[in-house]
């Protein structure tokens, strides 16, 4: 059964903000950038729990696109998954930790 998947408003908002980077870098990368999304997306909802947990002790689990450096943190706790993070693989780490309340 696939898994209804919610987005946070705060991490919608920074996956829409890196695909505007993107694409102002080349015309049509924000479009792949958001492609790579939509497939990562489709894999959590399928299977959500075979992707990695973030840290023991920690609720989250983490998809690493492979194209661009992007990770998708998210929960797949109860009947759906929420995503609370696109986080760039090279700046902040756990940043979005404040986002969760953990």
């Amino acid at each position: 059964m696939i898994r209804p998947i919610i987005v946070r408003v705060d991490a919608q908002a920074e996956i829409e903000a890196a695909a505007v980077w993107y694409e102002e870098r080349r015309p049509g990368l924000g479009s792949e950038f958001m492609r790579a999304i939509e497939v990562a997306l489709d894999a959590i909802a399928e299977v959500p729990e075979s992707w990695p947990r973030w840290q023991a002790g920690f609720p989250y689990r983490k998809y690493v696109l492979r194209r661009f450096p992007f990770v998708v943190f998210f929960t797949a706790e109860g009947a759906g998954i929420q995503v609370v993070a696109f986080a760039h693989a090279k700046r902040r780490p756990g940043y979005w930790m404040r986002r969760s309340g953990q």
